[in-house]
Protein backbone atom coordinates (compact mmCIF):
# COMPACT_ATOMS: atom_id res chain seq x y z
CA UNK A 1 0.00 0.00 0.00
CA UNK A 2 1.33 3.85 -0.98
CA UNK A 3 1.55 6.66 0.82
CA UNK A 4 -1.26 9.16 -1.09
CA UNK A 5 0.56 11.62 -2.03
CA UNK A 6 0.46 15.20 -0.60
CA UNK A 7 -0.38 18.04 -2.71
CA UNK A 8 2.59 20.65 -3.22
CA UNK A 9 0.95 24.00 -2.54
CA UNK A 10 2.68 27.38 -3.19
CA UNK A 11 1.96 29.74 -1.12
CA UNK A 12 2.20 34.04 -2.68
CA UNK A 13 4.36 36.32 -0.73
CA UNK A 14 2.86 38.67 1.20
CA UNK A 15 4.08 41.95 2.28
CA UNK A 16 1.82 42.09 5.57
CA UNK A 17 3.36 38.92 6.73
CA UNK A 18 6.56 41.04 6.65
CA UNK A 19 6.38 42.19 10.73
CA UNK A 20 9.73 44.72 9.40
CA UNK A 21 7.58 46.38 6.44
CA UNK A 22 4.73 46.74 8.33
CA UNK A 23 6.40 48.41 11.13
CA UNK A 24 8.18 50.68 8.74
CA UNK A 25 5.28 51.39 6.25
CA UNK A 26 2.70 51.96 9.44
CA UNK A 27 4.90 54.64 11.53
CA UNK A 28 5.44 56.40 7.85
CA UNK A 29 1.78 56.43 7.67
CA UNK A 30 1.35 58.75 10.57
CA UNK A 31 4.65 60.77 10.06
CA UNK A 32 3.79 61.59 6.44
CA UNK A 33 0.19 62.59 7.20
CA UNK A 34 1.40 64.79 9.89
CA UNK A 35 4.11 66.30 7.57
CA UNK A 36 1.24 67.09 5.13
CA UNK A 37 -0.67 68.72 8.05
CA UNK A 38 2.07 70.33 9.13
CA UNK A 39 2.85 71.80 5.84
CA UNK A 40 -0.75 72.76 5.32
CA UNK A 41 -0.73 74.88 8.35
CA UNK A 42 2.61 76.73 8.06
CA UNK A 43 2.30 79.33 4.87
CA UNK A 44 -1.09 79.96 7.20
CA UNK A 45 0.67 80.40 10.38
CA UNK A 46 3.06 82.85 8.48
CA UNK A 47 0.42 85.00 6.28
CA UNK A 48 -1.55 84.89 9.76
CA UNK A 49 1.73 86.47 11.76
CA UNK A 50 3.46 88.53 9.14
CA UNK A 51 0.12 89.25 6.43
CA UNK A 52 2.77 89.04 3.98
CA UNK A 53 3.20 86.60 0.78
CA UNK A 54 7.19 86.96 0.41
CA UNK A 55 7.69 85.81 4.40
CA UNK A 56 5.56 82.92 3.11
CA UNK A 57 7.73 82.38 0.12
CA UNK A 58 10.73 82.66 2.11
CA UNK A 59 9.44 79.82 4.71
CA UNK A 60 8.79 77.56 1.71
CA UNK A 61 11.98 78.13 -0.32
CA UNK A 62 13.84 77.18 3.25
CA UNK A 63 11.90 74.29 3.35
CA UNK A 64 12.93 73.06 0.05
CA UNK A 65 16.52 74.20 -0.10
CA UNK A 66 17.79 70.72 1.28
CA UNK A 67 16.79 69.22 -1.76
CA UNK A 68 18.63 70.80 -4.03
CA UNK A 69 21.53 71.34 -1.99
CA UNK A 70 21.78 68.22 0.55
CA UNK A 71 20.72 65.33 -1.72
CA UNK A 72 24.52 64.95 -2.99
CA UNK A 73 26.54 64.67 -0.18
CA UNK A 74 23.62 62.89 1.52
CA UNK A 75 24.20 59.70 -0.50
CA UNK A 76 27.63 58.55 0.19
CA UNK A 77 26.85 59.21 3.98
CA UNK A 78 23.62 57.27 4.07
CA UNK A 79 26.05 54.47 2.58
CA UNK A 80 28.68 55.20 5.27
CA UNK A 81 26.87 55.80 8.23
CA UNK A 82 24.34 53.75 9.97
CA UNK A 83 21.21 53.71 8.05
CA UNK A 84 19.05 52.47 11.28
CA UNK A 85 20.54 55.25 13.42
CA UNK A 86 19.69 57.84 10.35
CA UNK A 87 16.33 56.65 9.97
CA UNK A 88 16.19 57.44 13.90
CA UNK A 89 17.79 60.38 14.77
CA UNK A 90 15.62 62.22 10.83
CA UNK A 91 12.34 61.72 12.80
CA UNK A 92 13.62 62.64 15.84
CA UNK A 93 14.85 65.84 15.46
CA UNK A 94 12.45 67.06 12.49
CA UNK A 95 10.21 66.07 15.46
CA UNK A 96 11.82 68.22 17.99
CA UNK A 97 12.09 71.18 15.29
CA UNK A 98 8.39 71.19 15.03
CA UNK A 99 7.79 71.08 19.12
CA UNK A 100 9.77 74.30 19.29
CA UNK A 101 7.02 76.07 17.16
CA UNK A 102 4.32 76.05 19.70
CA UNK A 103 6.65 76.48 22.28
CA UNK A 104 7.52 79.33 20.98
CA UNK A 105 3.77 80.62 19.90
CA UNK A 106 3.20 80.07 23.93
CA UNK A 107 6.38 82.14 25.06
CA UNK A 108 5.57 85.03 22.07
CA UNK A 109 8.70 84.67 20.47
CA UNK A 110 8.18 83.38 16.93
CA UNK A 111 9.96 84.82 14.10
CA UNK A 112 10.02 84.35 10.57
CA UNK A 113 13.57 83.17 11.12
CA UNK A 114 12.51 80.45 13.19
CA UNK A 115 9.96 78.96 11.28
CA UNK A 116 12.07 79.02 8.28
CA UNK A 117 14.93 76.84 9.86
CA UNK A 118 12.29 74.83 11.48
CA UNK A 119 11.24 74.06 7.67
CA UNK A 120 15.14 74.00 6.64
CA UNK A 121 15.54 71.05 9.27
CA UNK A 122 12.49 69.13 8.57
CA UNK A 123 13.44 69.24 4.81
CA UNK A 124 17.01 67.95 5.34
CA UNK A 125 15.68 65.41 7.96
CA UNK A 126 13.46 64.17 4.84
CA UNK A 127 16.24 63.99 2.52
CA UNK A 128 18.47 61.65 4.82
CA UNK A 129 15.15 59.64 5.94
CA UNK A 130 14.09 59.11 2.24
CA UNK A 131 17.58 58.17 1.35
CA UNK A 132 18.10 55.86 4.27
CA UNK A 133 15.07 54.37 4.01
CA UNK A 134 15.48 53.98 -0.08
CA UNK A 135 18.60 52.01 0.38
CA UNK A 136 17.46 49.93 3.62
CA UNK A 137 14.28 49.01 1.69
CA UNK A 138 15.88 45.77 -0.20
CA UNK A 139 17.03 44.49 3.48
CA UNK A 140 13.68 44.50 4.72
CA UNK A 141 11.85 43.27 1.51
CA UNK A 142 12.54 40.53 -0.73
CA UNK A 143 13.72 41.76 -4.25
CA UNK A 144 10.58 39.99 -5.64
CA UNK A 145 8.14 41.93 -3.72
CA UNK A 146 9.82 45.32 -4.14
CA UNK A 147 7.68 46.46 -6.59
CA UNK A 148 4.76 46.13 -4.45
CA UNK A 149 6.20 47.65 -2.02
CA UNK A 150 7.36 50.56 -3.75
CA UNK A 151 3.39 50.66 -4.83
CA UNK A 152 2.26 50.75 -1.18
CA UNK A 153 4.94 53.33 0.11
CA UNK A 154 3.35 55.45 -3.00
CA UNK A 155 0.11 54.71 -2.10
CA UNK A 156 0.87 56.15 1.68
CA UNK A 157 2.37 59.35 -0.05
CA UNK A 158 -0.35 59.97 -2.24
CA UNK A 159 -2.86 59.29 0.80
CA UNK A 160 -1.73 61.95 3.18
CA UNK A 161 -1.39 64.33 0.25
CA UNK A 162 -5.26 63.65 -0.14
CA UNK A 163 -6.35 63.41 3.68
CA UNK A 164 -3.31 66.07 5.00
CA UNK A 165 -4.55 69.27 3.50
CA UNK A 166 -7.98 69.30 4.70
CA UNK A 167 -6.61 67.63 8.53
CA UNK A 168 -4.09 71.07 8.28
CA UNK A 169 -6.72 73.46 7.66
CA UNK A 170 -9.39 72.56 10.25
CA UNK A 171 -6.66 72.04 12.90
CA UNK A 172 -4.99 75.50 12.07
CA UNK A 173 -8.81 76.96 12.59
CA UNK A 174 -9.32 74.99 16.18
CA UNK A 175 -5.91 76.12 17.06
CA UNK A 176 -2.78 77.40 15.23
CA UNK A 177 -0.02 75.33 17.65
CA UNK A 178 -2.38 72.20 17.05
CA UNK A 179 -1.37 71.21 13.40
CA UNK A 180 2.62 71.05 15.01
CA UNK A 181 1.47 69.23 17.77
CA UNK A 182 -0.15 66.83 15.60
CA UNK A 183 3.26 66.50 13.55
CA UNK A 184 5.80 66.09 16.31
CA UNK A 185 3.43 63.54 18.04
CA UNK A 186 3.38 61.73 14.47
CA UNK A 187 7.24 61.49 14.59
CA UNK A 188 7.25 60.80 17.42
CA UNK A 189 4.94 57.38 16.50
CA UNK A 190 7.29 56.78 13.31
CA UNK A 191 10.57 56.08 15.54
CA UNK A 192 8.35 53.85 18.02
CA UNK A 193 7.95 51.61 14.50
CA UNK A 194 11.35 51.97 13.61
CA UNK A 195 12.58 50.47 16.96
CA UNK A 196 10.57 46.98 15.53
CA UNK A 197 12.80 46.36 12.81
CA UNK A 198 15.93 44.23 13.64
CA UNK A 199 17.63 43.15 10.32
CA UNK A 200 20.88 44.68 9.16
CA UNK A 201 20.26 47.55 7.08
CA UNK A 202 23.76 47.88 6.25
CA UNK A 203 25.81 46.78 3.40
CA UNK A 204 29.15 45.16 4.01
CA UNK A 205 31.75 45.82 1.98
CA UNK A 206 35.76 45.55 2.78
CA UNK A 207 36.53 47.89 -0.06
CA UNK A 208 37.79 51.20 1.92
CA UNK A 209 35.54 54.05 1.44
CA UNK A 210 36.55 56.65 -1.37
CA UNK A 211 37.17 59.96 -0.71
CA UNK A 212 33.94 61.87 0.10
CA UNK A 213 34.46 64.76 -2.94
CA UNK A 214 34.64 61.28 -5.05
CA UNK A 215 31.43 59.61 -3.52
CA UNK A 216 29.71 62.54 -3.81
CA UNK A 217 29.66 62.38 -7.62
CA UNK A 218 29.68 58.86 -7.60
CA UNK A 219 26.07 58.48 -8.23
CA UNK A 220 25.86 60.59 -10.89
CA UNK A 221 28.91 59.01 -12.72
CA UNK A 222 26.98 55.60 -11.91
CA UNK A 223 23.73 57.03 -13.71
CA UNK A 224 25.87 58.15 -16.66
CA UNK A 225 27.38 55.03 -17.51
CA UNK A 226 23.75 53.04 -17.57
CA UNK A 227 21.63 53.83 -20.15
CA UNK A 228 18.43 52.75 -18.69
CA UNK A 229 18.84 54.55 -15.23
CA UNK A 230 20.27 57.78 -17.37
CA UNK A 231 16.99 58.20 -19.99
CA UNK A 232 14.89 57.04 -16.71
CA UNK A 233 16.03 60.02 -14.61
CA UNK A 234 16.06 62.01 -17.39
CA UNK A 235 12.76 61.32 -18.52
CA UNK A 236 11.57 61.92 -14.26
CA UNK A 237 13.06 65.26 -14.51
CA UNK A 238 11.05 66.83 -17.95
CA UNK A 239 7.90 65.37 -16.29
CA UNK A 240 8.69 66.65 -12.68
CA UNK A 241 9.46 70.40 -14.84
CA UNK A 242 5.82 69.79 -16.18
CA UNK A 243 3.36 68.79 -13.38
CA UNK A 244 5.41 71.00 -11.38
CA UNK A 245 4.83 74.31 -13.58
CA UNK A 246 1.08 73.08 -14.24
CA UNK A 247 0.34 73.52 -10.65
CA UNK A 248 0.56 77.28 -10.86
CA UNK A 249 -0.93 77.25 -14.45
CA UNK A 250 -4.18 75.32 -13.58
CA UNK A 251 -4.95 77.55 -10.47
CA UNK A 252 -4.49 80.70 -12.59
CA UNK A 253 -6.69 79.11 -15.13
CA UNK A 254 -9.54 78.00 -12.59
CA UNK A 255 -9.51 81.62 -11.25
CA UNK A 256 -10.30 82.83 -15.18
CA UNK A 257 -13.16 80.76 -14.69
CA UNK A 258 -14.05 82.37 -11.87
CA UNK A 259 -12.85 80.21 -8.78
CA UNK A 260 -13.04 80.80 -4.95
CA UNK A 261 -9.79 79.84 -2.70
CA UNK A 262 -12.49 76.90 -1.77
CA UNK A 263 -13.09 75.95 -4.96
CA UNK A 264 -9.48 75.83 -5.82
CA UNK A 265 -9.17 73.63 -3.12
CA UNK A 266 -11.50 70.98 -4.08
CA UNK A 267 -9.90 71.19 -7.51
CA UNK A 268 -6.91 70.15 -6.20
CA UNK A 269 -8.28 67.70 -3.68
CA UNK A 270 -9.54 65.88 -6.91
CA UNK A 271 -6.55 65.83 -8.28
CA UNK A 272 -4.55 64.31 -5.58
CA UNK A 273 -7.28 61.89 -5.64
CA UNK A 274 -6.49 60.74 -9.03
CA UNK A 275 -2.91 59.88 -7.82
CA UNK A 276 -4.13 58.08 -4.62
CA UNK A 277 -6.58 55.77 -6.38
CA UNK A 278 -3.67 54.97 -8.92
CA UNK A 279 -1.30 54.39 -6.03
CA UNK A 280 -4.01 51.93 -4.59
CA UNK A 281 -4.12 50.41 -8.84
CA UNK A 282 -0.45 50.54 -8.94
CA UNK A 283 0.18 48.28 -6.09
CA UNK A 284 -2.21 45.69 -7.80
CA UNK A 285 -1.72 45.76 -11.54
CA UNK A 286 2.03 47.00 -12.36
CA UNK A 287 2.78 43.28 -13.16
CA UNK A 288 0.36 43.32 -15.70
CA UNK A 289 2.32 45.66 -18.02
CA UNK A 290 6.31 45.88 -19.50
CA UNK A 291 8.39 48.24 -18.12
CA UNK A 292 8.54 49.47 -21.60
CA UNK A 293 4.97 49.79 -22.02
CA UNK A 294 4.63 51.95 -18.92
CA UNK A 295 7.62 53.87 -19.29
CA UNK A 296 6.53 54.70 -23.20
CA UNK A 297 2.54 54.99 -22.92
CA UNK A 298 2.36 57.24 -19.76
CA UNK A 299 4.57 59.80 -21.54
CA UNK A 300 2.03 59.77 -24.06
CA UNK A 301 -0.69 59.42 -22.64
CA UNK A 302 0.31 62.44 -20.53
CA UNK A 303 0.94 64.37 -23.91
CA UNK A 304 -2.62 63.28 -24.71
CA UNK A 305 -4.15 64.74 -21.33
CA UNK A 306 -2.48 67.70 -21.07
CA UNK A 307 -4.49 69.55 -24.07
CA UNK A 308 -7.66 68.85 -21.95
CA UNK A 309 -6.84 71.87 -19.05
CA UNK A 310 -7.06 74.35 -21.74
CA UNK A 311 -10.67 73.15 -23.13
CA UNK A 312 -11.88 72.14 -19.27
CA UNK A 313 -14.36 74.74 -19.02
CA UNK A 314 -15.02 74.40 -15.04
CA UNK A 315 -12.69 74.23 -11.69
CA UNK A 316 -14.31 70.55 -11.67
CA UNK A 317 -13.45 69.57 -15.16
CA UNK A 318 -9.96 70.74 -14.42
CA UNK A 319 -9.65 69.05 -11.15
CA UNK A 320 -11.12 65.97 -13.50
CA UNK A 321 -8.27 65.98 -16.10
CA UNK A 322 -5.78 66.39 -13.01
CA UNK A 323 -6.84 63.14 -11.54
CA UNK A 324 -6.49 61.14 -15.01
CA UNK A 325 -2.95 62.69 -14.75
CA UNK A 326 -2.35 61.61 -11.70
CA UNK A 327 -3.97 58.40 -11.84
CA UNK A 328 -1.10 57.15 -14.16
CA UNK A 329 1.77 58.69 -12.47
CA UNK A 330 2.37 55.88 -9.06
CA UNK A 331 2.60 52.79 -12.06
CA UNK A 332 5.60 55.12 -13.77
CA UNK A 333 7.08 55.59 -10.17
CA UNK A 334 6.46 51.77 -9.33
CA UNK A 335 8.64 50.80 -12.30
CA UNK A 336 11.77 53.56 -12.26
CA UNK A 337 11.97 53.03 -8.38
CA UNK A 338 12.16 49.39 -8.61
CA UNK A 339 14.98 49.56 -11.51
CA UNK A 340 16.64 51.80 -9.49
CA UNK A 341 16.51 49.47 -6.11
CA UNK A 342 17.30 45.98 -7.77
CA UNK A 343 19.54 47.35 -10.56
CA UNK A 344 21.95 49.10 -8.39
CA UNK A 345 24.94 47.59 -6.52
CA UNK A 346 23.44 48.04 -2.40
CA UNK A 347 26.57 49.87 -0.96
CA UNK A 348 25.67 52.34 -3.87
CA UNK A 349 22.31 52.78 -3.19
CA UNK A 350 22.10 55.70 -0.96
CA UNK A 351 24.97 57.87 -3.70
CA UNK A 352 23.03 56.99 -6.88
CA UNK A 353 19.42 57.60 -5.09
CA UNK A 354 20.81 60.86 -3.98
CA UNK A 355 21.93 61.48 -7.14
CA UNK A 356 18.69 60.73 -9.30
CA UNK A 357 16.78 63.08 -6.50
CA UNK A 358 19.30 66.09 -7.06
CA UNK A 359 18.81 65.46 -11.21
CA UNK A 360 15.00 65.11 -10.70
CA UNK A 361 14.18 67.15 -7.78
CA UNK A 362 16.75 70.15 -8.91
CA UNK A 363 14.14 70.67 -12.13
CA UNK A 364 11.20 72.25 -8.96
CA UNK A 365 12.43 75.67 -9.04
CA UNK A 366 12.77 76.48 -12.69
CA UNK A 367 9.37 75.17 -13.00
CA UNK A 368 7.91 77.61 -10.76
CA UNK A 369 10.07 80.31 -12.42
CA UNK A 370 9.27 79.34 -15.83
CA UNK A 371 5.49 78.70 -15.07
CA UNK A 372 5.66 82.46 -14.05
CA UNK A 373 7.31 83.68 -16.87
CA UNK A 374 4.78 81.70 -19.36
CA UNK A 375 1.77 82.82 -17.05
CA UNK A 376 2.81 86.51 -17.45
CA UNK A 377 3.78 86.38 -21.37
CA UNK A 378 1.49 83.93 -22.74
CA UNK A 379 -1.24 83.39 -20.30
CA UNK A 380 -2.57 80.33 -18.82
CA UNK A 381 -4.36 78.45 -22.00
CA UNK A 382 -1.17 78.77 -24.19
CA UNK A 383 1.24 77.95 -21.26
CA UNK A 384 -0.53 74.61 -21.34
CA UNK A 385 -0.01 74.38 -24.85
CA UNK A 386 3.49 74.42 -24.21
CA UNK A 387 3.98 72.46 -21.09
CA UNK A 388 1.91 70.25 -24.39
CA UNK A 389 4.63 70.41 -26.84
CA UNK A 390 7.67 69.55 -24.16
CA UNK A 391 5.34 65.91 -22.72
CA UNK A 392 4.96 65.54 -26.54
CA UNK A 393 8.96 65.82 -27.83
CA UNK A 394 9.39 63.84 -23.99
CA UNK A 395 6.99 61.19 -25.72
CA UNK A 396 8.93 61.06 -28.82
CA UNK A 397 12.45 60.81 -26.96
CA UNK A 398 11.13 58.06 -24.55
CA UNK A 399 9.52 55.83 -27.97
CA UNK A 400 12.97 56.09 -29.56
CA UNK A 401 15.21 55.15 -26.74
CA UNK A 402 17.12 51.55 -27.42
CA UNK A 403 17.56 51.84 -23.50
CA UNK A 404 13.79 52.00 -22.90
CA UNK A 405 12.44 50.08 -25.67
CA UNK A 406 15.12 47.27 -24.51
CA UNK A 407 14.10 47.49 -20.88
CA UNK A 408 14.04 44.15 -18.88
CA UNK A 409 11.73 42.93 -16.84
CA UNK A 410 11.37 43.58 -13.47
CA UNK A 411 10.79 40.44 -10.98
CA UNK A 412 7.86 38.66 -10.76
CA UNK A 413 6.06 38.77 -7.36
CA UNK A 414 6.11 34.64 -7.99
CA UNK A 415 10.09 34.70 -8.39
CA UNK A 416 11.41 33.34 -5.10
CA UNK A 417 13.80 35.65 -3.03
Amino acid sequence: MTAPVRQRTTERPSLWRNREFVALWSGQVVSTLGAQISGTAMPLLVLATTESPSDAGIVGAAGTLPFLVAHLPAGPLVDRWNRRWILLISELVAGLALATVPVAMWWGTLSIAHLAAVSFLQGLCFVFFGLAERAALPKIVPAALLPTAVAHNEARSRGAALAGPPLGGLLFGIGRAIPFLADALSYVIASIGLLLIRSDLQNRTTTPPEPLWQATTAGLRWIWRHPLIRAAILLIAVSNLVFHALVLIIVVLAQQHGATSTTIGMMLGIYSGGGFIGALAASRFHHRFTPRTVIIGVNWIWAALLPLFALASSPLLIGVVGAACAFIGPLWNVVIITYTTVLVPNELLGRVTSAAMTLSWGVMPPASLGAGYLLTALGPTSSVLVLTMVMLVTAVIATASPAVRHAPPLPSPDESA
